[in-house]
């Protein structure tokens, strides 16, 4: 499966922004968005400080829209096209269709209720075979869940210290509300499909320009 290996922080940097690509470690004083220095740094990554600042075009606010969304979900281009490719294919408004879709990947529930720290935790946790979808084993992190799917962890998952550690917000920060989990048993069950007003990014997210940029 393709993925990006490079350093994650530095996705965040040239977005001026926390996307929160690293679990706990993005709270932490150790994240650079908090650093002093980059507050200081007038240019994403790669750039001098002094450097002269261009205008952005229209396609380049469209296009930087579409990788920040990207690298929230750790998609390449191909994979992220594939699911807007989906979401032009469904009744309704292509836009938060994706955003639906993309919500919907097991790799994201997994995340979204705590099971995992990061969307990278929880691509490790579908690979190395610790999750079930209805009582059946799925090694597919990009999976989409149906209303009425339910997900465990095997006995081998539930032991484990990085889930145990990150099942500890499920009671400060809670899940959201169209998905239900019982920590104890370590048991999701797909309540509802998420609406557009379920749906928090870090900043904001624009779909509406991602469909403009495709649609060209």
């Amino acid at each position: 499966m393709a993925r990006y290996t490079g350093p994650r922080c530095r996705l965040c940097r040239s977005q001026k922004q926390k996307l929160m690509l690293k679990g706990d470690r993005c709270l932490s004083v150790k994240c650079p968005i908090d650093k002093k220095v980059s507050f200081l740094r007038k240019g994403p990554p790669g750039r001098p400080a002094n450097a002269r600042i261009k205008k952005i075009s229209n396609y380049g606010v469209q296009l930087k829209e579409k990788e920040k969304l990207k690298e929230i979900y750790g998609l390449l281009e191909k994979q992220f096209k594939r699911f807007f490719n989906m979401a032009q294919r469904k009744k309704g408004i292509t836009g938060e269709n994706l955003l639906v879709l993309l919500e919907t990947r097991l790799d994201n529930v997994l995340y979204r209720t705590h099971i995992a720290s990061s969307r990278q935790h929880a691509r490790q946790l579908v690979l190395h075979k610790h999750v079930k979808i209805n009582d059946k084993t799925s090694n597919i992190p990009s999976i989409i869940l149906k209303q009425g799917d339910v997900v465990t962890l095997k006995e081998s998952g539930k032991k484990l210290i990085s889930v145990l550690e990150s099942l500890k917000r499920v009671g400060t920060d809670g899940v959201p509300s169209w998905l239900e989990i019982n920590p104890d048993e370590v048991r999701v069950i797909i309540k509802d499909l998420p609406a557009r007003k379920d749906l928090v990014y870090p900043g904001t997210i624009n779909e509406q320009l991602i469909v403009e940029l495709y649609s060209k």
